[in-house]
């Protein structure tokens, strides 16, 4: 019988996940990788959240080199970086950060809405 793992109901979740799959594994991680490792995971989580429709799939790990993390939701609309970035403006910043911070990152559509799949270099 396979083991349902429990989505995140917050971005805080999320990040809790993450951190203790770094702290687990068997090398030593720079804490500025950590960081944007919890930001990317914590803005990709908030946008399902308040974008999205709802996280409808999680998850994280270490292939090689990189940490993992694929965030499904209920939307297919893919996330796009605001025209009318301004001084002052508050929010619209998180997927310009995400893509910045990322190794790589990947939009998939899926039946339900779509997967982003992003990929962050640990050495």
């Amino acid at each position: 019988m396979a083991r349902t793992v429990e989505l995140p109901a917050t971005s805080a979740e999320a990040r809790d996940r993450v951190l203790a799959l770094l702290r687990a594994c068997h090398r030593q991680v720079d804490e500025v990788v950590v960081a944007d490792a919890l930001l990317i995971t914590s803005e990709l989580v908030t946008n399902a959240l308040r974008h999205a429709g709802g996280v409808t799939g999680f998850a994280a790990r270490i292939a090689g080199d990189r940490l993992e993390v694929i965030v499904e939701d209920a939307s297919p609309v893919r996330p796009v970086v605001p025209s009318d970035i301004r001084d002052g403006r508050i929010g619209g910043y998180g997927w310009s950060l995400v893509r910045r911070l990322a190794t790589s990152v990947a939009i998939t559509p899926s039946a339900d809405g779509k997967g982003i799949h992003v990929a962050l270099r640990l050495t």
